[in-house]
């Protein structure tokens, strides 16, 4: 069983930064590609970021590209996504995921899932 906590969402103002952190517990997540996808009122929840084992791979949705940036430090089992530049269609709550296979880019690919945090960017 993996444990998966994520912090760090609140209100921000247009432009502003949030930095968000997915701590885990149990068994690790070094091993493992990891994940970040959002889901709005009344949408599908969608694909954000992906970093691989190592942090060296990197992959984003093509709306957060150049003002997301995901990381990682196995030391502490923890993820981040830091969120910059922040517009009011980035509203959502936030997950934090671990990849269960060979694609990253579907929920279905993950088996484990945070309990959110809500993003609000205001205009």
């Amino acid at each position: 069983q993996v444990q998966l906590v994520e912090s760090g969402g609140g209100l921000v103002q247009a432009g502003g930064s949030l930095r968000l952190s997915c701590a885990a517990s149990g068994r690790t997540i070094s091993t493992y590609t990891m994940g970040w996808f959002r889901q709005a009122p009344g949408k599908e929840r969608e694909f954000v970021a992906a970093i691989n084992l190592s942090g060296r791979w990197t992959y984003y949705t093509d709306s957060v590209k150049g003002r997301f940036t995901i990381s990682r430090d196995n030391a502490k089992s923890t993820v981040y996504l830091q969120m910059n530049s922040l517009k009011p269609e980035d509203t959502a709550v936030y997950y934090c995921a671990r990849n269960s296979g060979s694609y990253y880019l579907r929920p279905s690919d993950y088996d484990y899932w945070g309990q959110g945090t809500q993003v609000t960017v205001s205009s």
